[in-house]
């Protein structure tokens, strides 16, 4: 159950978009790299896979990826295939003509219908939006290590706008699981624009496996 394949269309479309934005040759020594290995439900830090996730329970919260929330038919780099980057220079004003462009449809990255109001259970990263007393009573769950603080923000649909019932002690980047009804329900923060909303009954600790 991969969440890479969340990203597998839009992981070229994020490293793309790093190169456009002129982040100079650490961007394109980081798009140069091999890609990471996959993350999966049961293992969102990736590398090697990690058992199953068990069959969903009647009544009980449904464990999904990240690929689930991303139409089937969605390709965020169409538009902009066989782009030859290599002839825009840093201060070209195309390139950020081209950056605007491609945030507009990041932001805009369509949800799946089907997936509103599912109870779900899923894996992420923390990026905190309010705090209380040390606790966390907002955030941004998302799918990758660095999302939104240390690389561009996700497309829209793998972003996550979380509101947990009781403040979470957790930190920027921590990972856990969060579980709660799912809402197709957009959101803008100054972290990034989330195409989902749920409204958490539990935020714990990552600790590996599907347990």
């Amino acid at each position: 159950m991969p969440i890479a394949h969340t990203t597998s269309k839009s992981k070229a479309f994020i490293r793309l978009s790093m190169l456009v934005a002129g982040t100079g040759l650490a961007a394109a020594a980081w798009a140069a790299e091999p890609a990471p290995k996959d993350t999966t439900a049961a293992n969102p830090l990736g590398g090697k896979a990690t058992p199953a996730a068990p069959k969903a329970v009647p009544g009980q919260p449904r464990q999904i990826t990240w690929e689930e929330l991303v139409p089937k038919d969605w390709d965020p780099a169409k538009e902009f295939k066989g782009m030859d980057l290599s002839a825009l220079d840093d201060g070209d004003p195309r390139a950020n003509e081209m950056l605007m462009k491609m945030q507009e449809v990041s932001n805009n990255a369509p949800t799946n219908p089907a997936m509103n109001g599912t109870e779900v259970r899923i894996p992420g990263f923390i990026v905190p939006l309010e705090e209380a007393k040390g606790e966390v009573t907002e955030f941004l769950l998302v799918p990758y290590f660095g999302a939104c603080i240390h690389t561009p923000p996700p497309p829209a649909n793998q972003i996550l706008h979380v509101v947990p019932q009781k403040g979470a002690k957790f930190r920027a980047m921590d990972t856990v699981w969060v579980t709660g009804k799912l809402q197709t329900l957009r959101n803008d923060s100054m972290m990034g624009v989330s195409g989902y909303h749920v409204s958490a009954t539990s935020v714990t600790k990552y600790t590996g496996g599907a347990k």
